[in-house]
């Protein structure tokens, strides 16, 4: 799909010059009069119907807010055990998470956009005729792929919701929410419907194939299996279900090598940029979001009343903690890029790890700094005036320890005793939010997705992202056995998990984590490799944070799993000190906009 360009059919104005007299100063004439009715009636018109349904997953990921912090792995913003103040409310779960909360309505907005674009592709594909009755049937499937992803995520997020199947041609407020139950069904009627007419291999790279149904028909299955509140029509059958469509796409989709190669190819160091091709192409991707280096195309939509710029392009180096613009940078460039505080890492995401022993870690989180222009008499301390430093171009500028190697006496910097010339930040410095010395900001980059040699700024990647990639059906497996499916073509739920863990770690490596990994004083460690004696939905959920962190899932995992409250109150340090999560929390707030302009009024879920 990346090399298409999407038309959009919008009346043009002609400008026209004609004189000095206001009267004639402007002429407006009409270029263009192509209406939906009478350009989608072909086959070339319902395959532009059917793209314009793909832009819109770039703005899906754009809500990772709901996606990612208030969970175990993620916090909204860095804790400051100095300044508490009331935290991020999507942490705290406290009075300001509402349904005025802009990330819950620009996630709803987005959905439902995209349902009416797939209603619209779906209803109308019946009245068009193509040459090839196959390629029609793959398209029409297409789009309700598209529509079930969409249902998925909004059942998941608000429980009973409204569900049109039909295409939207007139205004209408009259809006009902739908069993959960029922759309659920719906959700495995469209998917079903959609993988027996799907292709293996897309006509186009980018496009759904059979292999992305039958993932999203595992993860639906598994999800309908917990049966959340008694509410979704699930049964102690759909585990099995779900584990045959997960062996169905760990047949199709073998792993890489090396977990690194998943990502944008890099040097640790920028002054040794890579420099090569990169590649998202790979056996072990089942679905993603495309991007590429066509601004016009790789543009994010702008809804109605929405800001009228968007940075262009994959964002998703941007979105995590870390500050490289420390002494010795060379201003704002794509050295390290743009980084905000933003879905900072919990303590216990770094103590999952084994820092030595899974090549996860050091993929994830980067540990040096180097200066990249030289400097001289850097004051160095925020107390010692005396206390200067200088650098050469390559030299370390901060260094963060792991998790289970904590710099102690010398191996500190000089502003602790210690006589390292640059900043030494220890884990439990870095989950204060407080800097140290000038030198550093306390949160070290989470570099998974940064991709070198990119524009600096929040947007310009190029590199395409993974909703779907084959490990996490790998999960789902071990999962689904655990609630109790048999027959796996691998065998135990043991087997699954550690196929993705030597992936990491190498074949009966024995990593270790921390055992407490929300007590910070604490290095009692244990080993998390399976076996079928330990083998649990805590661990799989674990190795699930190791493997998948900050790809868009943990929220919906972890609510799946009924572990949401219980892990994000023991592991959230901002949900732990100032919290008030609840029950109530399992479900999100209906949004005000949606509420005001219904009639009658959508009922709000219950305690919002």
């Amino acid at each position: 799909m990346k090399k298409y360009k999407i038309r959009n059919f919008i009346l043009s104005a002609l400008l026209v010059f004609l004189g000095t007299g206001c009267q004639d100063f402007l002429k407006e004439e009409s270029v263009s009069n192509i209406t939906a009715n009478s350009y989608i009636t072909t086959e070339a018109g319902y395959e532009d119907l059917v793209k314009s349904c793909y832009p819109l997953l770039r703005d899906f990921i754009l809500n990772h807010p709901l996606a990612l912090p208030g969970t175990d792995l993620f916090q909204a913003s860095s804790w400051d055990s100095k300044s508490l103040g009331d935290g991020p409310a999507l942490d705290t779960y406290n009075v300001n998470l509402t349904s005025a909360s802009s990330e819950v309505s620009a996630f709803w907005d987005i959905l439902y956009r995209e349902i009416g674009r797939t209603n619209s592709a779906i209803e109308r594909g019946e009245a068009i005729t193509y040459a090839d009755p196959a390629k029609k049937a793959a398209r029409m499937s297409e789009a309700k792929f598209l529509r079930a992803l969409s249902y998925f995520y909004l059942v998941q997020t608000w429980g009973d919701v409204p569900m049109p199947l039909t295409e939207t041609v007139a205004a209408n407020n009259e809006v009902m929410r739908v069993p959960s139950a029922e759309v659920y069904a719906q959700i495995i009627k469209d998917l079903t419907e959609a993988e027996a007419a799907l292709p293996v291999t897309a006509t186009d790279y980018g496009r759904v194939t059979k292999g992305a149904a039958q993932f999203l028909l595992s993860k639906v299955y598994l999800t309908r299996g917990w049966n959340f509140n008694n509410s979704l029509g699930g049964t102690a059958a759909d585990f099995k279900t779900a584990l045959t469509w997960a062996d169905k796409v760990i047949a199709a989709y073998p792993l890489v090598p090396k977990y690194n190669t998943l990502f944008p190819k890099r040097e640790t160091n920028p002054l040794k940029q890579y420099t090569g091709a990169q590649n998202d192409r790979n056996s072990e991707v089942v679905f993603a979001i495309q991007y590429n280096s066509d601004v016009l195309t790789n543009a994010m939509e702008i809804a109605p009343g929405g800001p009228t710029t968007r940075e262009p392009g994959n964002y998703y180096h941007s979105i995590f903690p870390g500050n490289t613009e420390l002494v010795g940078a060379a201003g704002r460039t794509p050295d390290y890029n743009r980084h905000k505080v933003q879905n900072v890492p919990s303590p216990a995401a770094y103590r999952l790890f084994d820092p030595q022993k899974d090549s996860r870690y050091t993929h994830n989180f980067l540990d040096v700094i180097y200066a990249l222009k030289a400097v001289s008499n850097y004051a160095y301390s925020f107390t010692d005036a005396n206390l200067k430093v200088s650098y050469g171009v390559g030299d370390t500028v901060a260094y963060w320890t792991p998790w289970n190697q904590p710099a102690t006496g010398a191996a500190k910097g000089i502003d602790e005793g210690g006589t390292k010339k640059y900043a030494v930040m220890n884990l439990d410095q870095q989950i204060t939010g407080v800097q140290v010395s000038r030198l550093t900001a306390p949160i070290p980059t989470m570099w998974k997705f940064w991709q070198p040699n990119i524009p600096n700024g929040d947007g310009y990647g190029t590199f395409d992202f993974a909703l779907f990639r084959s490990a996490e059906a790998y999960l789902i497996a071990a999962e689904a056995i655990v609630k109790g499916a048999t027959g796996g073509a691998l065998g135990g739920a043991d087997v699954y998990y550690n196929k993705v863990l030597d992936r990491a770690v190498g074949v009966g490596v024995d990593p270790l984590r921390a055992k407490f990994p929300e007590n910070l004083a604490s290095m009692e460690t244990e080993s998390y490799r399976a076996t079928p004696a330990n083998i649990s939905v805590d661990l799989i959920l674990d190795e699930s944070a190791r493997e998948l962190l900050g790809e868009f899932n943990r929220w919906w995992d972890l609510k799946r799993t009924g572990k949401l409250i219980e892990r994000t109150k023991k592991y959230n340090f901002w949900t732990k000190a100032k919290g008030a999560m609840a029950e109530k929390h399992l479900v999100r707030p209906i949004p005000q906009t949606e509420i005001d302009r219904s009639s009658p009024s959508l009922s709000n879920n219950p305690g919002y």
